[in-house]
Formats: structure tokens, C-alpha cells, sequence
């Protein structure tokens, strides 16, 4: 029994081991072991060995630590692997933390299979040898490994990647890292794909992902499912949770900013709603007051013209006040003034012409030290402009943004074309096309052979990759071509292939490239961004995004990159050679270019040699208006009464004399200025002459019509009637001269420097004009009458006529209808009633429409439609696919060595959440309120990964100085780490400068030459490195209007400030004393900022210079006008309408408000004076017994010399001015001035005749005040 017993427990010992041995003898077995092969690309390839795993020595286990210490953490020292291996695995995963590493989760995760799939003593569980190959001494090495994974696994690796940002570039890890897809249309699969891809580069094997559902084991198979750890935690106590910039979900959660709504009330514009109210209840109130509650004190019946001042004496009874004695005063004072003072030269009037001439070409002569004008940046930036100020620390500190030379190609009259793939098919723009683009290319290869007195493109070019002092070949300029996919090589273009039975061609390659710049590099060493190569591939209002089909693109873009220089006297070469590009561009197009092409193009150079073109373009068009306008002139001053005696009463040398005085005092204003050393502007050329003549005609025509329709007093010598009528015209000439000097002399406290210096010329040129007519032209007035009284030739005054042919002076045609037929039907009541209401609802509705005006001037406009400039605009408004770049500046004395000031900047691991590269990523993700299109590039994130790469950084052993990490003969630095593996305070100073000269391979991706040799500044403070100034780059989004422009700056600044309030608070916490904390600032800059800063106070700035004008308008009149308040309010009531209805018009035409049309706005109101001041003067001394009747005697007194002196002069000359070549003269020009001249000449000829026989001064009590001291001097001179 014990026998049998014990057999028993034998033969179950012997069942138990048979089971012991198969299990053991299936578990566990490795696929490969140690290393076999290496093929033609260095890879390594691995033996294959179905074995159980080997015992790992010790320093292989310390080089398991490195990245797979999670391996470590049971006893077994057991692995698949050796430790070449190991090292291998290490090298290989280096490849991939040199780009994912700055995201610690997203590293661990990814390295985690990798290392399973090396080293696992469990590789038979997960993985399979597809296929093995014999090496030289006939063992086996594996060549395809099938690897079972789970989908989980897969998805949370790829999620916890996804967002890790390339600060270099501004753009994502996986637009470089899942093959010939961008991240946006990457995906999970896609990415493990073409990590395993055996077509990689960096791939020694075929590696196939079978993905799995589930973990459970199937077919003996249990895929593999390491641990994941979500980007937004912590991998462990040493490292920390993924930055906001490389994981969504470690961002901070904010409210999405409110999208303002529009202003309405019940769906409809408010403004419109506001001021139609207004319209009808102000209608309705003036309607009843006119009609039922007051009786006018003249019936239309008894209305009547003119009584020469036969009214009734007791209105002037009423005891007069202080005012209005003080104003009877100031007017008797100044008629008396002006009498003497036209009475004096009108007896010397051939001296008086003498020293005129003498004053006018002693101050002419300072045309010859006048300076114009025509860069952009100086006529509308001021000096003082934030964006002047800190373009020029930009352009000091880092130099100024690349030169662009540009050409853009669009296909014409070229089919699409339809390729067929395995993928299906694919339509590809009609560029694309073999002869079209080996066209492109030849002409491409025409500009970099350009040569301009022995410099060529590659003597100017931006090459990024080359040091400042050595040799460029022109393979090493940036030029962001498609053509940079083939290398420049032409017969890339006849490579074929056959996949599945489909031909592919250039066309996939260039797909592929397409789909992902990264992996088809430029010959100069960077990628061809699609969106700048290439055009048309964009609906309108649409933004890039992933889905953006690059392939259906119509046109191709040229962009030369060339280097810009602060210092100007560097730029001779690069000036000469784009002068020549220019030429060149212009005979290809016009001799060359083919029947299937359109072919736009300019230079950096182009945009300010057009405006000086356009300027002159239009010199004739604008000598041809002034003609006209002084052939108006010199005709309409004569009173021609018979045909027989035209040409003694003509005027045409006196009209000549008047236009002569007004260009001298054009003239003799830019002279002064010149002395001075103030600059000069087209615009001063341009328009103020316009200015002046509006001004001085009137007044030579009041002047002149006046005497005409005077008689001379008995005993009265010429000499004294012209110096009376001066008396009784000068105080009104006065009025406005002064008004209008006093305007434009506040309206130059603008800031911007073309209405500056318009104010200024303009003001000056108003005095001297006024100064020249009481003198120069009272003496020519007084020679003319003389001749004409001897009965002598106009022009030809040496011949005499007989003494019966002189005539007496007589009312004129135009005064006799103004008086007879035009007066008495404007005065009647039902008509005036229809005036105020039909003004008052233009008023209404200019106020609705004037804040719809647009704001900005569009580029196309300021060139002349024959440009070559223009079509490009054009070109490119229709193709332009990316916004500019813009330069976040950091400056200030900060320690970048500090830790915790690093935490402020950058975007990696430890950063602060609110740091500046973090605000700058989270205001990309709004891109459309903030208009940044991409994060930011980062040199210090950079910094940090390149000097934690054991291959990067490089020494001379024999003098410690910088080199490349290419170079083999140099010793690697040690440098020594903080706890947060950065270069530590002494370190990161001395590496930095190796950092900034190092250029980036496939070894060490992180070097910094290539992308920020030019963003940070140092110096050395005892051998101290400190950086005192470094930018971060990004891109802003689409922009094509103006609003769009000015208000992507807006959006910058306000992320700036943002960030500049942070820097300044943590800096004054940490320690940094305060005065040094308030200098930091970082601020935005953008090659455009300049020229569109202005629109961001354009609203306030055009309301500070009418309302500053309009109110020394107003100060002026009151005083000159007598201390009159009422015709000082009239004066400004009636300017302010017609200004605002000017901004209506503006509206209605499609005129935006900017610079030129501000500086029109100010010449509005400068002209408006001279349509109502002399006729509220005028009035203010009609002796009529009412206010209808008093402004019907003052509107038939001076009406028709201001619609004959103004109105139809302007006119003669405008309508020349809508043939002018430039738009911008057509726009801004044209349809201003006709605007000016029509809505002043209404307003002064119909609206305040009927708005003083409303609202002028009821009576005219200071006559009665000057009567009384009149009659007390006769009394007392009596005695």
C-alpha cells in the first residue's frame, strides 16, 4: 500500500513538471536579440531569436534608466535585448525628445511602447517577425515585425501629442512628425503608420501596428497596453504636467469674450432710428411755430429789396449796451484802419508792386532749401507716434523686416487637371501643369541671374543658414517657391512610378509636399510654406485651416527674401538691383511672358517711386484746372456793359494780377518754411493753391464788385473811393483771413505730419495772400482803374480809345438777378419753410450716416491706374492667403539666467500659466477677435531642449570656443543643470551666444541660428551675459481691408499690455527693483503698424481738429465781428452743417475717412468761412427794419460775388480733376472738392440767408451806438 501510495505521488510529481515544462517552455520567448545588420542607410537591424530573454548587464541596466526605468521597477533583469540595443533605443528616442520632450507625458507615453517593443522579456505576446533577411555570415535579422496594440493605448498617446508646439515655427510636432499629413489632418493611425513606415528615413524596419479593440489575448496574442499618463498631469514627482501650449487641457479656462452687437432699436440702426425721430418731431415743432404760433412781422406781398436803408429810425431808439457799443467801436475802428490804409497804396501803387515783388522773391528764394516729402512712414507717422517710436527700436535693435520682391502667376485660360491615384483622384490648379511650371521656373532662374552693376541676388539675399561675412550661393537664398519641393530641378519633373496599376508622377510628389512642407526642404535649408507659394485656393472671408485644398491653387508666388538694413547707406546695392528687377519684370511681361500667364509683381522699392510718378502723372491734369480757373478769373472780374468797349472793361490783367498774388503767397509760404527746415508734401503742392485760390478770389471778387457797383462821391479821388471801399470790404476780409489762418494754424497741432505741415503752409499762405491783396493788389486795382478811366486797352494799356466811350459803373447781370428774381423768391415764407425742413433732414441724415463712414485708405486707390503697382494690389488682395508676420519685443533689464524670470517667458515645462509665450498661444486660439494666427516662436523654450541635448552643443578643446555640432573633431559640452534641466545661471549665459550660431540638422533640430541668430540682443557686463532685448514671432491672421489692419494692431497691443502688466507685477514681487520693473515693456511690431496706427485715433483726431477749427472760428468772428454773438453762432452753426453734411456725402461716395480726406475736411471749413462770413457781415450792417428784410439786402449784396468769386471758380477747375489719372485724385480729390464747392455754395447761398431771417440779431443797435458817437465827434468838432 505505502508502494502503491508512493507511485502515485511520483506519477503526479511527473504530471505536474510535464505541465511545468510546456507552459515554460511557451511563455515569455523573445522575437530578436541583439544586433545583426546594418544597411546602406546606417540603420541598424536586429537578430532575430525565439529564446527566452537574457540577463542584462549592469551598464546596460544604467542605460535602461535613461528612458525606460519603468522597466526596472520589478526584480527581473531579464530582457530581449543586448545593450547595443539599448544604446540604439536610446539614440532613437532622442530623435523623437529632441521635438516632444517639452511635453513629458506625451514623451513618457510615446517612449513606453518603444521600449516595450525593444526589451520586453514579453515580446512573443505582442509581436510577430513578419519577415527576416540572412546577413553576410547567413544569420537571420529581422526586416518586418507585426506589432499587436491596443486602440486605447494608441488614442491617449496620440491625444497626449497632439497639441506639442515646435516654437521655432510657431506650428505643431505632428506636422513634422506624421509624414505627408499636417497634425490637422493627422490622426492616430496615421501617425503609428508612418512611425513604422519602412519607407522612413528613420525607420530600420517595417513595423506594422495592428490595432486591437480590446485587451484581451487572442490567438495566443494579448496586445501590448502600456500605462498613459493625460497631458495634463504630472508623470511622476520629478516631472511636471504638460504647459498650456503643448496640452488644451492644462490651458485656463476663460469666458469667450462677447462679440459686440450692432446698435439697433427694433432691428433697425439705431442712429437712423434716433435721428428720423428727430427729423419729425423737430419738423413738427418748427411747422407749428411758423405757422400757428408766430406771425411774421412782412407778408411776402410787402416783401421788398434793397431800400437803401430807408427804415424806420425808432428801431435803433433802444439805449445801446456794452457789447454793442464796444462792437460799433471795432468796426468803426477797422473801417477807418482800412481806409487809410487802401488810401496809402493806392497813391504809391507802383512801389507798393515793387516792394511786394521784392518781399515775395526774397521769401520765394527759400524753395531752393525746401525738402519734400514722399516716404510714407514720414508723412503719416509722427515722430513722437507710438508705432514711429518703436519701429525705430525694432529697426535699430534687430535691423528692419526683410526686403520683398514678389511675383505672383496666375494660370490664364489653363484647364484643371484631374490625376488619378490608389487614393482616389485628385484636382490639381491649372498651375500646376508641366510647361507651366517649367516656365516658372525659367523665370525664376532669369531673376536670380539679374545683375545690376555686378550685384546679384545672391550678393542682397536673406540666407539664414550662412554667417554674416561668408560666401552665399545663390542655392542659399530664401526664395519660397514651389520649385524649392524639386530643389530647382527641372527634371524632377519626369519621375515616375507605378503604384497599384497608377501612374505617379510629380504630381503625388508635390501632393505630398504640399501636405506637409516639413518633409520636401528648400535647397536654401527650410521648408516652402503652401500659403505664401501658393494662391486662389481660398473663398472669400475664408481662414487657412486643415482642410485648405493647397492643390486646386490658380496661381504661384514668387517671394524673394532680401536683406534690409537700418543704416540706409547700405541699401545702394539692394536699391540698384531691385531698380533692375523692376525694368527686368516689365520687359518680361511686355515681350515674354506667355499667352497662358498673368504676371503681377513688385519690389520694396516699387510702392515709393509710384507715388512720386503719380505725382507727377498728374502734374498736367492739375496745371490745366488752375488754368482754367485763372482764364475764369481774369474774364468774369470785368463788367462788360457794351461790345464795342470789351476790351477796355475787361479785366483779364487785373483777374492775371490777383491769380499771380495768390500763387506768390503759395510761393513765398513754401519759401519760409524752407528757411525754417520744415519738410513739404505732395499734398501742400497739390492742394493748398486750390485752398488759397477759393480763399483770395473771393475776395478779390468782393473787392473788385463792390467798386464796381459803388459811385464816386463828389471831390472823391480814385485813390480815396478804392481806399473807402477797402474800408467798407476789408473788415469782411479780415474776418475770414484771419478765421480761416487761425484754423489751420490749430489744425497743425495734429500730430500726424502731412496735416501738420498742410496746417502749416496753408495758414501762412492765408496772411500772406490777405497782406499781398490790401497792398500789391489794392495798387494793381487802383493802375487798372486809372486805365480804364483813360480809356486805355486792357493788356495792351498803350493804346488809348476816344473819351466818349467811357461808361458809368452799373449794377451786373448776375447782381441784378440775385437782387431782382433769386432774393425775393428764396425770402418768401413758404419757400424758406421748405429750406429749413429740406436742410434740417440732410442734416439729420448725414448725422445717421457719418459713423458708418469707413476708416483707412486702400492701398489700390494711391496708385495710378496704369501702375504696376496697382495690379499687384490687386493681384494679391485676390490670392493673398497669410497674414503678416508680427514681432512680440521684449525689453528691459531682466535676468534671463533666473529661473523664476524664465517662468515669466517661456511656454515648456515649469511655466508660469500666464507667462508671455502662454498669453501669446492662448490669444492663437481666438484668431479671430485677436487676430494671431499661430503661437509664437521661442527662442528660450529652444535654448532649454537644444542644451538638453547631449549632441547639440560643441566646443573647440583648444580654446572653448563655438563649434558646429556637425563637426566631429570637437568635444561636446558638459553643461551643467538646475533641477528644472535648464542650463543653470553661469551656463545659460555662456551657451547661449553657441545656441544663437548653431544650425539646425536632423541630429539637433533645436539650434537657433536658422530661426534666431536676429532675435535676442546681449551684451556683456563683466563678463556677464545680459540680454536686453529679444522678440518672439508670430503671424497674424488674414488681412485684407483697412479695418482689418488697424485692428489686428489694436488686438496686439492689447495682448501686450496684457503681458507687460504681468511682467511688471511678478518682477516687482520677485525682488526687481521697481524703477528697473517699470522699464520692462514688451511690445507688438509689424511692418504695417505704422502706416495704420493712425486709424486707431482717426475718429478722435478728426473731431479735435474741427471741433479746435471750428471754434476759433468762432472766437475769431465774435471778435472781429463786434462781440457779436449772434453772427458768431450763426457762422458756426452753418459751418458745422455743412461739414457734417460733407461727411454724409462721404458715405454716400465711398469716400473713407484717412489722412487726405481729414486734411480736406479742415481745407472744408477753411473755404466754408469765405460762403458765410462775408455775408453775416454783410448783415450784421444792413440798416433793413427786419431780419428777413436784412438778410434779403445782405444775400443781394455779396451773393453774387461769392457763387461768381467761389463757387463757379471752383467748379471750372474740378470737373478737370475727374480725368485724372490717380485715383486717388478722382476719390479724394474730385468728389471731395465737388462736395466742398456744392454743399458750401448751398449753404451759403440758400440755407443761412433763410437761417438768419430766423435766428440773426433782431436789430441793429450797435449802428445806433456807432450813430450817437458819430454824432457826438461831429458835435464836439463843431465847437
Amino acid at each position: 500500500m505505502i508502494l502503491l501510495r508512493c507511485r502515485k505521488d511520483e506519477v503526479k510529481m511527473f504530471i505536474f513538471w510535464i505541465f511545468v515544462s510546456l507552459f515554460c517552455a511557451s511563455k515569455q520567448n523573445c522575437v530578436w536579440y541583439g544586433v545583426c545588420n546594418t544597411d546602406a542607410l546606417n540603420h541598424n537591424q536586429y537578430c532575430a531569436y525565439n529564446g527566452p530573454p537574457k540577463a542584462m548587464p549592469d551598464d546596460g541596466l544604467k542605460l535602461l534608466t535613461e528612458r525606460c526605468s519603468f522597466m526596472l521597477q520589478s526584480d527581473n533583469k531579464n530582457f530581449c535585448c543586448d545593450v547595443a540595443q539599448v544604446k540604439i533605443l536610446n539614440e532613437n528616442i532622442k530623435l523623437a525628445a529632441a521635438i516632444l520632450e517639452r511635453c513629458p507625458s506625451c514623451m513618457t507615453n510615446l517612449a513606453r511602447h518603444i521600449c516595450e517593443l525593444t526589451c520586453s522579456p514579453e515580446q512573443s505576446k505582442f509581436s510577430i517577425a513578419a519577415a527576416t533577411k540572412k546577413n553576410d555570415t547567413g544569420g537571420l535579422y529581422v526586416t518586418s515585425l507585426d506589432l499587436h496594440v491596443a486602440e486605447e493605448y494608441i488614442n491617449k498617446t496620440y491625444k497626449s501629442c497632439s497639441q506639442v508646439s515646435v516654437p521655432q515655427t510657431g506650428q505643431l510636432a505632428l506636422d513634422l512628425m506624421c509624414g505627408a499629413y499636417p497634425a490637422s489632418r493627422c490622426s492616430p493611425t496615421k501617425w503609428f503608420n508612418y512611425m513604422g513606415d519602412g519607407n522612413n528615413v528613420y525607420v530600420p524596419f517595417q513595423i506594422t501596428y495592428i490595432q486591437h479593440p480590446t485587451n484581451t489575448t487572442k490567438n495566443g496574442i494579448t496586445p501590448l497596453n502600456p500605462t498613459t499618463t493625460p497631458c495634463n498631469a504630472a508623470v511622476n514627482s520629478q516631472l511636471p504636467a504638460c504647459s498650456c501650449t503643448d496640452c488644451d487641457l492644462s490651458c485656463p479656462q476663460s469666458p469667450d469674450e462677447p462679440i459686440p452687437e450692432p446698435f439697433n432699436i427694433a432691428g433697425l440702426d439705431a442712429f437712423t432710428v434716433i435721428m428720423t425721430v428727430v427729423f419729425c418731431v423737430g419738423s413738427l415743432v418748427f411747422l407749428l411755430g411758423s405757422f400757428l404760433f408766430t406771425k411774421d412781422s412782412i407778408n411776402d406781398e410787402d416783401f421788398q429789396v434793397g431800400t437803401d436803408g430807408a427804415t424806420d429810425d425808432s428801431m435803433y431808439r433802444q439805449e445801446p449796451r456794452y457789447f454793442e457799443k464796444l462792437g460799433a467801436r471795432t468796426e468803426f475802428f477797422l473801417e477807418n484802419i482800412f481806409t487809410r490804409w487802401g488810401t496809402f497804396f493806392a497813391t504809391y501803387p507802383w512801389l507798393t508792386l515793387f516792394g511786394g515783388a521784392s518781399l515775395v522773391i526774397m521769401l520765394g528764394y527759400g524753395i531752393v532749401y525746401v525738402k519734400i516729402t514722399t516716404d510714407p512712414v514720414e508723412l503719416w507717422a509722427a515722430p513722437s507716434s507710438k508705432s514711429r517710436i518703436e519701429r525705430e527700436y525694432f529697426d535699430s535693435k534687430f535691423e528692419p523686416f526683410f526686403r520683398m520682391e514678389q511675383v505672383i502667376i496666375k494660370a490664364v485660360d489653363l484647364p484643371y487637371i484631374v490625376h488619378n491615384t490608389s487614393n482616389g483622384p485628385i484636382k490639381f490648379g491649372p498651375i500646376f501643369a508641366r510647361e507651366f511650371l517649367a516656365n516658372v521656373l525659367d523665370l525664376q532662374q532669369q531673376i536670380q541671374n539679374i545683375e545690376a552693376n555686378g550685384t546679384f541676388l545672391h550678393d542682397i539675399c536673406y540666407a539664414p543658414l550662412k554667417d554674416d561675412n561668408s560666401n552665399v550661393k545663390a542655392s542659399d537664398c530664401v526664395i519660397q517657391s514651389i520649385w524649392g519641393y524639386f530643389q530647382d530641378d527641372i527634371t524632377r519633373l519626369d519621375d515616375h512610378d507605378e503604384d497599384n496599376g497608377f501612374n505617379v508622377t510629380y504630381l503625388d510628389e508635390l501632393y505630398d509636399c504640399i501636405s506637409n512642407p516639413y518633409i520636401c526642404l528648400a535647397s536654401y535649408g527650410g521648408p516652402v510654406d503652401p500659403a505664401i507659394a501658393l494662391g486662389g485656393f481660398l473663398k472669400p472671408g475664408e481662414q487657412l485651416t486643415g482642410s485648405t485644398k493647397y492643390e486646386q491653387a490658380n496661381a504661384l508666388i514668387l517671394s524673394f527674401l532680401v536683406k534690409n538694413h537700418h543704416d540706409k547707406g547700405k541699401l545702394v546695392q539692394t536699391l540698384d538691383w531691385e531698380k533692375t528687377f523692376v525694368e527686368f519684370m516689365l520687359n518680361y511681361i511686355q515681350n515674354n511672358k506667355s499667352k497662358s500667364m498673368d504676371i503681377a509683381f513688385t519690389s520694396e522699392r516699387s510702392i515709393e517711386d509710384e507715388l512720386n510718378r503719380e505725382s507727377q502723372s498728374d502734374i498736367l491734369t492739375v496745371l490745366v484746372s488752375y488754368i482754367i480757373m485763372f482764364i475764369y478769373i481774369a474774364i468774369s472780374l470785368g463788367h462788360v456793359q457794351e461790345l464795342k468797349r470789351s476790351l477796355i472793361d475787361s479785366k483779364i490783367t487785373l483777374g492775371i494780377g490777383g491769380v499771380i498774388i495768390v500763387l506768390a503767397s503759395v510761393v513765398s509760404s513754401i519759401g519760409i518754411f524752407g528757411y525754417i527746415g520744415v519738410s513739404a508734401t505732395l499734398i501742400i503742392v497739390e492742394v493748398i493753391p486750390f485752398l488759397v485760390l477759393a480763399v483770395g478770389v473771393d475776395n478779390i471778387f468782393i473787392l473788385v464788385q463792390t467798386y464796381q457797383r459803388d459811385n464816386r462821391r463828389a471831390n472823391e479821388t480814385t485813390e480815396q473811393q478804392v481806399g473807402r471801399v477797402l474800408g467798407r470790404v476789408g473788415p469782411s476780409m479780415l474776418l475770414t483771413s484771419v478765421s480761416e489762418s487761425c484754423c489751420f494754424f490749430l489744425g497743425s497741432l495734429s500730430d500726424m505730419p502731412a496735416v501738420k505741415a498742410f496746417a502749416l503752409y496753408a495758414g501762412v499762405a492765408l496772411l500772406i495772400d490777405f497782406i499781398l491783396q490790401i497792398t500789391c493788389f489794392i495798387g494793381l486795382f487802383t493802375l487798372d482803374i486809372k486805365r480804364k478811366e483813360e480809356n486805355r486797352l486792357d493788356i495792351c494799356c498803350f493804346i488809348k480809345c476816344k473819351k466818349s466811350d467811357i461808361m458809368h459803373n452799373n449794377e451786373g447781370l448776375l447782381y441784378k438777378f440775385f437782387r431782382s428774381v433769386y432774393v425775393p423768391f428764396l425770402m418768401k415764407k413758404l419757400v424758406r419753410v421748405v429750406v429749413m425742413i429740406f436742410f434740417f433732414g440732410c442734416l439729420c441724415a448725414s448725422i445717421a450716416f457719418v459713423p458708418k463712414i469707413d476708416i483707412g485708405l486702400n492701398q489700390e486707390l494711391a496708385m495710378p491706374e496704369d501702375s504696376f503697382v496697382l495690379h499687384y494690389f490687386k493681384s494679391l488682395n485676390a490670392h493673398l492667403n497669410i497674414g503678416p508676420p508680427v514681432y512680440f519685443v521684449l525689453k528691459g533689464n531682466i535676468s534671463y539666467s533666473n529661473s523664476s524670470i524664465q517662468n515669466l517667458v517661456c511656454s515648456g515645462r515649469y511655466c508660469n500659466d500666464d507667462s508671455v509665450l502662454t498669453q501669446i498661444y492662448l490669444a492663437s486660439r481666438k484668431s479671430n477677435i485677436t487676430y494671431i494666427a499661430r503661437p509664437a516662436s521661442s527662442w528660450i523654450d529652444d535654448y532649454f531642449d537644444w542644451a538638453l541635448s547631449s549632441s547639440c552643443c560643441k566646443y573647440n578643446p583648444t580654446n572653448g570656443s563655438f563649434c558646429p555640432h556637425q563637426d566631429t573633431s570637437c568635444s561636446t559640452c558638459k553643461i551643467e543643470k538646475n533641477n528644472l534641466q535648464r542650463p543653470n545661471e553661469h551656463e545659460f549665459g555662456k551657451y547661449l551666444p553657441f545656441f544663437l550660431r548653431d544650425n539646425p540638422d536632423d541630429s539637433c533640430v533645436k539650434a537657433g541660428h536658422a530661426a534666431y541668430s536676429g532675435a535676442v540682443r546681449y551684451n556683456y557686463d563683466q563678463q556677464t551675459l545680459n540680454v536686453d532685448s529679444s522678440y518672439f514671432m508670430a503671424y497674424h491672421s488674414i488681412l485684407k481691408t483697412s479695418r482689418d489692419y488697424f485692428e489686428a494692431l489694436e488686438s496686439a497691443r492689447k495682448i501686450s499690455a496684457n503681458i507687460t502688466q504681468m511682467l511688471k507685477l511678478n518682477l516687482i514681487s520677485n525682488g526687481l527693483p521697481v524703477d528697473l520693473a517699470m522699464q520692462v515693456e514688451i511690445f507688438p511690431y509689424s511692418v504695417f503698424y505704422v502706416f495704420y496706427e493712425q486709424y486707431l485715433t482717426m475718429w478722435s483726431d478728426t473731431l479735435q481738429s474741427i471741433g479746435v477749427s471750428i471754434l476759433s472760428i468762432f472766437i475769431v468772428t465774435f471778435i472781429l465781428m463786434g462781440f457779436d454773438i449772434h453772427s458768431a453762432l450763426v457762422v458756426v452753426i452753418t459751418i458745422t452743417m455743412i461739414v457734417v453734411n460733407l461727411g454724409g456725402l462721404m458715405y454716400y461716395w465711398n469716400i473713407s475717412l484717412n489722412a487726405v480726406s481729414l486734411v480736406n475736411l479742415v481745407m472744408a471749413i477753411g473755404i466754408s468761412v469765405e460762403f458765410c462770413s462775408h455775408l453775416v457781415h454783410s448783415f450784421s450792417l444792413s440798416k433793413e427794419s427786419n431780419q428777413v428784410n436784412r438778410a434779403a439786402d445782405s444775400l443781394s449784396k455779396m451773393g453774387s460775388s461769392i457763387f461768381s468769386g467761389i463757387t463757379l471758380t471752383k467748379f471750372a477747375g474740378i470737373l478737370v480733376l475727374a480725368f485724372a489719372k490717380s485715383q486717388i485724385f478722382q476719390v479724394f480729390y474730385f468728389r471731395m472738392y465737388f462736395g466742398i464747392v456744392v454743399i458750401g455754395a448751398t449753404h451759403g447761398l440758400i440755407f443761412l440767408p433763410v437761417l438768419l431771417s430766423y435766428i440773426g440779431a433782431p436789430n441793429n443797435s450797435r449802428l445806433e451806438s456807432q450813430n450817437h458817437e458819430n454824432c457826438e465827434q461831429e458835435t464836439s468838432l463843431s465847437r
